[in-house]
């Protein structure tokens, strides 16, 4: 199982984790925190579904989202490194994008962002995913498990 992998990764590296999710919800840390023994690592999450919340809970300056919109590689950016801060993590990841069921920000269904937050690095990986907006959202987990597994690996 990926997620168990992901879990024994971080206990065993020593490193902390934490998210702040939009499109998907809070499933990445119900997926992450239905591990026993994620809270040796996993410090918590934010879940900023709303553009009010964003602006509220990370302090995303709303001029940012009106000049990139809440789908795109610059939101994933500052989602991820504000909720780092906010969290004092070594590593977090962030979601933001279209799940369904129609396109928003001239975006089509499946677009979506993924930011990670690493050693004060952030990398962001756009895909185009295909399925119903819960397929969707699970394979968004998927990724960032694996892309997680790998920064983890690399950088330790």
């Amino acid at each position: 199982m990926e997620v168990q992998n992901l879990v024994n990764l971080f206990k065993s590296k020593g490193r902390t984790l934490g998210s702040v999710e939009s499109f998907t919800g809070g499933l990445f840390a119900a997926k992450i925190t239905s591990i026993p023994g994620a809270s040796h690592f996993y410090k918590g999450g934010l879940v900023t579904y709303s553009n009010e919340e964003k602006v509220r809970l990370l302090g995303v300056p709303y001029d940012e989202i009106d000049k990139f919109g809440v789908i795109s590689e610059q939101m994933a950016s500052i989602m991820v490194m504000r909720a780092a801060k906010i969290l004092r993590t070594d590593y977090c990841v962030s979601f933001t994008g279209n799940a369904g069921p129609t396109a928003l920000e001239n975006k089509p269904v499946g677009t979506i962002f993924i930011g990670f937050y690493y050693y004060n690095k952030i990398s962001v990986y756009r895909f185009n995913l295909k399925g119903t907006r819960n397929e969707i959202r699970e394979q968004a987990i998927a990724l960032a498990i694996k892309i997680l597994k790998d920064l983890l690996i690399a950088n330790n």
